[in-house]
């Protein structure tokens, strides 16, 4: 709230032009960044994240497993879309050209998000709670925070010092109507327990991070199914900021993947370890 004014300010004064709640937004992201920094030895950060994203290498393939199952359940509600006669209007090629753009945004997307709620958030709280109940706390956590943002794009000129306080209210206030934030917050919960439990069974954020970064690819490219023909059905997109996990078609697929990929995870993770399979019962 404090910074973020200063911030918006000096982007200014360099000659940039960014809405305020992507300043706002990304000041958080800095703040939280210095303060996990400067306290990392109480909270164990440097050897969380070094066990959250070990072995890299050898985990490239559950990455790009990760990916391709992402892509796959993201398919599966393009699929459904365009049956109910929505993206008429879109061409593969557009879609795959949209997704191409986001690459790189989405792989940095989900490095920085699953080092922070997986590695971080949830392989600290491990260490202090059962399991289960640290991944569903911390899923939580992940949908509300997802939440929290501005409601709308806008931009300050000048030298604005409330607009922090401003923008935080703005934010915070979606969460003052929970039946029109229900789907949004359901549909990141279970999105945050699949990540998670993938987490808890690889005990790496590899495949998490290749789901995260699918999903995310979705949500960018799904913009030009729901503006390219007839209106999409409620039960394939929800309303609120990500329309393509607040409907029953996204809950059920992340559903599914919360029951079936721990199974398989686990039981190739548990042949060359003896401590998780007795973990998982192997």
């Amino acid at each position: 709230m404090i910074i973020s004014p200063f911030a918006a300010s000096a982007v200014a004064a360099m000659g940039f032009r960014f809405p305020f709640p992507r300043i706002f937004d990304r000041t958080v992201m800095v703040t939280l960044l210095a303060a996990m920094l400067l306290w990392s030895r109480s909270m164990s950060f440097a050897a969380l994240i070094r066990e959250g994203f070990a072995a890299p290498r050898a985990n490239l393939s559950r990455l790009l497993f990760g990916l391709a199952i992402a892509i796959a359940a993201i398919a599966m509600l393009f699929a459904l879309a365009f049956a109910s006669g929505a993206g008429a209007s879109v061409s593969y090629g557009a879609l795959a050209e949209r997704a191409l753009k986001f690459v790189i945004p989405a792989i940095a997307i989900a490095v920085i998000e699953e080092g922070f709620f997986r590695a971080f958030l949830l392989g600290g709280m491990r260490r202090e709670f059962e399991p289960r109940a640290a991944l569903i706390v911390t899923s939580v956590i992940y949908a509300v925070v997802h939440l929290v943002r501005s409601p709308a794009h806008y931009y300050l000129t000048g030298f604005h010092p409330a607009a922090g306080l401003q923008n935080l209210g703005a934010s915070a206030a979606q969460l003052s109507h929970p039946i029109i934030a229900a789907p949004t917050v359901i549909g990141l919960f279970l999105l945050g327990m699949v990540l998670g439990e993938a987490f808890l069974t690889t005990r790496t954020v590899w495949f998490s991070i290749g789901l995260h970064a699918g999903f995310v690819l979705g949500a960018k490219t799904w913009p030009l199914i729901a503006h390219g023909g007839a209106p999409v059905s409620r039960w394939i997109a929800g309303p609120g900021p990500v329309p393509l996990i607040a409907a029953p078609a996204a809950w059920a697929i992340a559903l599914a993947l919360f029951l079936i990929l721990p199974r398989y995870l686990a039981a190739s993770a548990a042949g060359n370890d003896p401590d998780q399979r007795r973990f998982f019962g192997g």
